[in-house]
Formats: C-alpha cells, sequence, structure tokens
C-alpha cells in the first residue's frame, strides 16, 4: 500500500515507522507550521495541505483527498484526533476508491453519539451506569436526576476531552449545571444534548483494547489503567489494569468483545469503563473507534504491532490467531510530556527545543527533535515515554529512571510534575481514581538553585576539557568569575533569576543528567525529572559588585521567551533607573514590558524594533559601575 497519514506529529511519525515496517510506503501531509517537522521528513512523500488554522488543513477534507490523488496513495491512515472518527471522512475516502485503514464508517458514527454508545451497549449486555438521556425523559431531566438521586453528573451526548460536562451535588444545582454543560456542548461540538447518570464518586478509568477483522473475528488485548488524569485529560497510562479481581478482568473483556460483535468491528477500537472502586462495579462509559495515545503500553506487554494490525484488517487479511493466543507478560507504563508549566495553572507553553537527551532503553515516541518549534497551533503533547518492566513496581521504577534521564529545554514541560505522581503513595500503591490530580493542593514549584549547582560543575567541566583540546574553548572565552565576598563565583541566568555558585558547592543528591552548549554557552539540567535551562553570562553581560545579588542593577535585559521586539527605550552610554522601561517585546498577541532591575548605565543596546529574538537572548548589557 502507499499509505497517507491524515495526522501530525508523534502519531504521524509512529504511523510511518509502523507501515515502514510493513513494506507499505508512506505520504506525509503538513500545514505551514510543520513544513520542517520530523513527520514529513521521514514519509516517502510528502503534501502541503494549509496554513495553520486547521480548518484549512489538517481538518480539510477536499485538501486530503487531493492531496491522495496528487501523490498517488491508495490508503488513509487518520492517526488519532482530527478526522479519525469523522465517519463523513471515511465515507469520502472509500468513496474516492481508496482503502480506509481504521473501522467502518457505521461503527464510528454509532459510537460518536453517547446516547446512541449507551444503547447499543445495554443492548449487547454490557452494564452502563444507571442514567436518562433526553430522549426517554425529554420533559424533565431534573425528575431523572431526582430518581436517580444526588450527586449526579451531567454530561454531553456528543462530548469529549472534559468539554460539556458537571456536577450536581444537591437538586438546586441541577438546572445551572445543565445549563452550562448544554451551552458548552453546543459551542463545541454544535450539539447540546445531554445525558443525566449516576456520579460514581470514587471512580477508576480502565479501558479494553479490541482488534477486530472483516472476517467476523473480533478479540480484546487485555486492560490499561488511566485514571491518572487532569481535568479529564489523561497524563499516565499503564497496562494491565493493577487491583482488579481475575473475574473482573475477564467480565470487562467479554464484555468489550460482546460490544465488538455487536458492531461487526473491524479494526482497532478502545471500550472504556469507569470502575467504583467501592462497590467494584463497573460500567460503560464509551467506545473510540480509532487508535489510541495510550496503544503503546498493550503493545508492550502483548509483543502486537497494533497499527500492523490495523493496516492487514483494512487489507482483508485475517487477524491470524485466537482470543486464547493472546497473553499478557509483565507490566507497562507510558508517561506523556506536554509542553505546559506544572508549576503555574499547567498554561500551555510555546518555544523551541534547545536541549534533547531521550534516556537510553526507552520507547520514545515523539514529535520533536533538537530544534523543533513547539508552536500555539496545535496539542501541547509532544512526547510519551513507554517503558516496561517483569512486574509493576519494576516498570514503575524504570520509568522514574527514564524520567530522570530525560533533558528537553527550554520549552517548559511537565516530565518534573510526572516524576512527582510516580512518588506519591497512591500511585505506588496503584489505587487512585481519576480526581486524585485534581484533588492535590500540595503541588509546589522546584528549587533551581540545586540544579544551577549542578548546572556549574557540569559546564565547568566540559569548558575546562575544551580548553585542553584547545578547540571551541578560545572561541567561547574563559569562564565569568568574579570576587564576591572573597569566594570565586560563577554566574548562571535562568529567565529572570540570577545565580552565584560557588565553584567548591556540589549538588550532593543523586547524578543528575545535562545537556551542554558551549559555544550558546547554556547548560541544561535534570533534577527530579525537571529540565533546568541556564545561560553562562559573558563578562560584559554581568556586572556583580561586592554585596549585589539575584535582581541587581548589574544584570543584562534578557529575552524571557521567543518573541518580536516592539520597542527600544535605551542607547548606550544612557544611566537608568530601576523600573525604567528598556525593551517592550510581544509574544503570542501579549506585550511584555523588561524594566532595569536597578541603578545602571547601559553599555550596548543589541536590538532594535522589529527584531525577532529567541529565549535568553541578550537585549542590553550594563557598563560595570564605579566602586
Amino acid at each position: 500500500m502507499r499509505i497517507l497519514i491524515a495526522n501530525r506529529g508523534e502519531i504521524a511519525r509512529r504511523i510511518i515507522a509502523g507501515a515502514h515496517k510493513g513494506g507499505h510506503s508512506t505520504v506525509a501531509v503538513y500545514a505551514d507550521p510543520d513544513r520542517t517537522a520530523p513527520h514529513v521528513a521521514e514519509a516517502n512523500d510528502a503534501r502541503r495541505i494549509g496554513p495553520a488554522e486547521l480548518a484549512a488543513s489538517y481538518l480539510n477534507v477536499d485538501a486530503l483527498l487531493a492531496a491522495m490523488a496528487d501523490s498517488g496513495a491508495d490508503a488513509v491512515h487518520p492517526g488519532y484526533g482530527f478526522l479519525a472518527e469523522n465517519g463523513a471522512f471515511a465515507r469520502a475516502v472509500i468513496t474516492a476508491g481508496h482503502t480506509w485503514i481504521g473501522p467502518h464508517p457505521e461503527a464510528m458514527e454509532r459510537m460518536g453519539s453517547k446516547i446512541e454508545a449507551r444503547r447499543i451497549a445495554s443492548a449487547a449486555g454490557v452494564p452502563t451506569i444507571p442514567g436518562y438521556d433526553e430522549s426517554q425523559v425529554p420533559a424533565d431531566l431534573a425528575a431523572a436526576a431526582d430518581r436517580i438521586g444526588y450527586p449526579v453528573l451531567v454530561k454531553a451526548s456528543a462530548g469529549g476531552g472534559g468539554r460539556g460536562i458537571r456536577i450536581a451535588h444537591q437538586p438546586d444545582q441541577f438546572l445551572a449545571a445543565l445549563a452550562e454543560a448544554s451551552s458548552e456542548s453546543e459551542r463545541a461540538f454544535g450539539d447540546g444534548a445531554m445525558i443525566v447518570e449516576r456520579f460514581i464518586q470514587q471512580p477508576r478509568h480502565v479501558e479494553v483494547q479490541l482488534i477486530g477483522d472483516k472476517h467476523g473475528n473480533v478479540i480484546h488485548l487485555g486492560t490499561r489503567e488511566c485514571s491518572l488524569q487532569r481535568r479529564y485529560q489523561k497524563v499516565i497510562e499503564e497496562a494491565p489494569a493493577p487491583n482488579l479481581p481475575p473475574q473482573t478482568l475477564a467480565a470487562m473483556g467479554e464484555a468489550a468483545v460482546a460490544l465488538g460483535h455487536n458492531m461487526s468491528y473491524d479494526s482497532a477500537g478502545t471500550v472504556e469503563f469507569i470502575v467504583d472502586d467501592v462497590t467494584g462495579e463497573f460500567f460503560f462509559l464509551e467506545m473510540n473507534t480509532r487508535l489510541q495515545v495510550e496503544h503503546p503500553v498493550t503493545e508492550q506487554v502483548t509483543g502486537l504491532d497494533i497499527v500492523d494490525l490495523m493496516i492487514r484488517s483494512a487489507a482483508g487479511e485475517p487477524l491470524g490467531f485466537a482470543q486464547d493466543d493472546v497473553t499478557i507478560t509483565g507490566h507497562a507504563f507510558e508517561a506523556r510530556i506536554n509542553a505546559e508549566d506544572p508549576w503555574a495553572g499547567f498554561v500551555p507553553q510555546t518555544g523551541r527545543v534547545t536541549h534533547l537527551v531521550v534516556p537510553a532503553g526507552v520507547r520514545w515516541d515523539a514529535a520533536v527533535v533538537a530544534g523543533s518549534e513547539i508552536s500555539p497551533h496545535y496539542d501541547s503533547m509532544i512526547a510519551k515515554v513507554i517503558v516496561d518492566g517483569p512486574d509493576r513496581d519494576t516498570a514503575r521504577l524504570r520509568l522514574i529512571a527514564a524520567l530522570d534521564a530525560l533533558v528537553l529545554g527550554d520549552v517548559p514541560h511537565n516530565a518534573g510534575f510526572l516524576r512527582w505522581l510516580l512518588t506519591q503513595a497512591p500511585v505506588v500503591a496503584g489505587r487512585v481514581t481519576t480526581r486524585f490530580i485534581d484533588e492535590l493542593d500540595d503541588i509546589t514549584a522546584p528549587d533551581a538553585s540545586l540544579a544551577a549547582l549542578a548546572g556549574a560543575d557540569a559546564f565547568r567541566t566540559a569548558a575546562a576539557v575544551e580548553h585542553r583540546r584547545g578547540s571551541v574553548w578560545q572561541q567561547v572565552g574563559p569562564v565569568r568569575l568574579t570576587t564576591h565576598k572573597n569566594t570565586k563565583t560563577m554566574l548562571l541566568d535562568r529567565n529572570d533569576e540570577h545565580f552565584e555558585v560557588e565553584p567548591a558547592s556540589r549538588y550532593t543528591g543523586a547524578p543528575v543528567a545535562t545537556s551542554i552548549d558551549l559555544a550558546g554557552r547554556q547548560v541544561a539540567v535534570n533534577l527530579d525529572g525537571e529540565t533546568f535551562t541556564f545561560v553562562v553570562p559573558r563578562v560584559e553581560e554581568r556586572w556583580a559588585p561586592e554585596g549585589s545579588g539575584p535582581g541587581d542593577s548589574g544584570a543584562a535585559i534578557t529575552s524571557p521567551f521567543p518573541a518580536i521586539v516592539v520597542e527600544v527605550h535605551a542607547v548606550a552610554g544612557q544611566a537608568v533607573a530601576q523600573g525604567d522601561v528598556l525593551v517592550v517585546i510581544e509574544a503570542m498577541k501579549m506585550l511584555h514590558s523588561l524594566e532595569a532591575k536597578g541603578d545602571a548605565v547601559i553599555a550596548e543596546v543589541r536590538v532594535a524594533a522589529g527584531d525577532q529574538v529567541e529565549s535568553n537572548s541578550v537585549l542590553v548589557t550594563f557598563a560595570e559601575a564605579p566602586e
């Protein structure tokens, strides 16, 4: 086959690799921000499908069909997200005479409505959460809520990703919750239909992986635990689901397969269940008629390639194995690395990947390589770290070790937070609910000063080695050492923080992973999973008189992130006072004023209005003040 991948990022790379392994050629598609993305380079061919806007690119059915015709592709794999569960797109592909690598369109459409999915699951004998939808009680959902008993969950029939969901804990909250959820669903999905059901107070999210073919065979590939979620978005998954009795695991597998047979399911799909951790009951939640983000953990414990199975099924081949042939060996974990700042409300982040050290011995499914740009146009997930082991605790410790070895800078991300999660007692025991992360109240940002100590040692060591070799040391110049209270100190910058590190000081904890760029005078340090990126300023970029410290007037003005210079209010030789605005920059449609941190004299202005600058670029330097 010649397969067009109607997707981007890490899942496009995963499908490309799987297709090439099976002897197929591939065609990538890209919008303008992805022109130099890894998935474009790795495919056999590539086609531009539009500008940055999603509506004109990865969601543009006409552009995708034109790319197929132009490239000679005869099959489409949609990955996940975008058009992966769009029955109309699948029909358009099939009508054009191409092969759709996914379930038949009717299955996608039947599971696309949560109301219809509940009916189908119930008809197949799959347990559903006690509840009602508008077709059953169209006139009075409030009365239905009273019959169920509070608290109740109000959720959108067409919803997903946590949108269109509200909880009413008592009757006087119900109408407001219903109105808010319905309005949100109408805006997000164009459908305000709602479901009201019992609110499970200790819920676990457990799912079963299905695979079917076009010959009537449907089997399951075991369970996954996906309860570690933040606002309904999964962050860590594992297989198999822990702490469930064998009879429950067997019953869930049988229920999922029964649903698959009821729909004549013929590809990869996932049946998701809510497990009441108090009663042990499990209930149908929804079915995802596509490949899942977390499919690698199932592959690790079964030894099966789900992408390859999807391609073979689409080509009309039988599975070639039965349920009894599927074995679950060991345990696997997956951590989703997102470009976000967990210490500041998980705000999404953008920027360039300047440092990347991938841990050895792990599966690394990623959207980035060194030099990649994290743009604001798409999802914040940039990589997945997958590990396995002979048992759950071994696999968990291997994931911690992998996060300790990952250096990914200088875009803020959540790896340090995930590493911390893996050490928490409920996670260690495998007894968490979907609300565990949202109910945390003791998350604190890590201390960058210890990372600065490790970074200073690493940079000094690397610089000394290069000096002895006589190579780049002469280009870099000596490390800036200044007299500070009768000790030699090394200066490092991280955003607006200024660290003065004594050469004799050393971090005494576990070994740390580092990435060093001598020419760029940068060092990236992983400490407890968090990557800290520091700049070692040149002598003219820092002035640290005796008694000064972080935030003193000698701090050079640097850009805290990639930006456009909008205004410059500084000239060489100018005397400035604390609070004077020297440079105004623009990033993500917001203006940021960079001010002097104390009285000083400007030595050099390195930018002009209209310049584009990278993170940590020096914009203004200061002359050394008199004694």
